[in-house]
């Protein structure tokens, strides 16, 4: 595996070059700051009416307007939801495309499956950080860059992936390191890790776990701190050193409980299910389930969120983070 460092890129590949931002959420705001404070001519792309516009001016950003910024820019970073950005694409983007120009993207969905389909005479480039904006933002603030992967799907130019990798550098990507894969490996893995393990996989097992505990009669406070509260002491572990590490950190009755009952819980039925779900976004399933969702308004997403937000679970939970001043208020 080839990982790409400072010396592997050069921000002159973009000096010339103007770049637009289309979106100013958790990741946009990162990448336009990164790049103005790495001394790139860098616009946002918003709606007028979008509540972010003032925020961008208000950080020292040029604003223009989706259409705008496509016709302005050289380079156009596409950070928009993934449901919104073929109806973008094909309002804004497509039409004011020029031929040379470049069109990134952070995660492949669109590209990969086709919802988007750029022109030949365009370059298709992906430029991934990993870890949430805020922290793409602080860590280029430190000094020390948060890893991001890149990916060219189409090299008209004959020097996309050196695009990739200055526009990754300009965001502090190669102080961590940036290593090269493809728009389905991304595409594909992002959303296995989703719905698997990381927002799927974990929150059944939380629910799950306490629902067992309230159900045996414990009181319902007890089964949030144990199956809920204390996750984040775990995750941190395994982010900090892997598994070894929270092995390592746990007490010896902990250890031998996770090692011996673990197994019996993710069982190789669970193992099979996971593989249907893996299948379900290779072949395309899910992106054509999720589509569909998307023009019939979200209703089966609305329906879980409400389910999802009536669970007991949530309701304790509200209760209990009265007693920890130290988090922020989520509303």
């Amino acid at each position: 595996m080839k990982v790409y460092h400072d010396q592997d890129a050069s921000l002159e590949v973009l000096k010339d070059k103007k770049l637009a931002v289309l979106g100013f959420g958790s990741q946009g705001h990162a990448h336009a700051l990164n790049l103005k404070d790495s001394g790139m001519d860098v616009c946002v792309g918003l709606r007028k009416t979008s509540a972010s516009w003032s925020k961008a001016e208000e950080a020292g950003l040029s604003v223009k307007e989706p259409a705008d910024a496509v016709k302005w820019a050289d380079v156009v970073m596409v950070l928009l939801p993934d449901q919104t950005q073929k109806q973008v694409y094909e309002q804004a983007i497509a039409p004011n495309l020029k031929e040379g120009d470049t069109l990134a993207f952070a995660h492949g969905f669109n590209i990969h499956y086709k919802q988007i389909i750029p022109p030949k005479q365009v370059n298709v480039i992906m430029i991934a950080p990993k870890s949430p904006g805020h922290m793409v933002r602080r860590t280029y603030q430190q000094g020390i860059g948060t890893p991001c992967l890149i990916a060219v799907e189409q090299d008209f130019t004959g020097n996309a992936k050196e695009i990739a990798l200055a526009w990754a550098k300009g965001i502090g990507g190669t102080k961590a390191g940036v290593i090269e894969t493809t728009f389905k490996n991304e595409t594909e893995t992002d959303l296995f890790g989703e719905q698997a393990v990381l927002c799927g996989g974990s929150e059944e097992l939380i629910k799950t776990g306490f629902e067992v505990l309230v159900e045996a009669g414990y009181p319902p406070e007890l089964a949030y701190f144990e199956c809920l509260h204390e996750m984040k002491l775990i995750v941190d572990l395994y982010y900090e050193g892997g598994l070894t590490f929270m092995n390592y950190s746990v007490s010896d009755t902990a250890e031998y409980g996770g090692m011996t009952r673990g197994k019996r819980v993710i069982t190789q039925e669970t193992k099979e299910n996971m593989r249907q779900i893996l299948r379900e976004v290779q072949d395309g399933s899910f992106a054509k389930e999720w589509i569909e969702e998307n023009e019939k308004g979200q209703p089966k997403l609305k329906q879980l969120r409400e389910e999802y937000k009536n669970h007991l679970i949530e309701k304790v939970g509200a209760e209990l983070r009265k007693m920890m001043p130290w988090l922020k208020d989520k509303k």
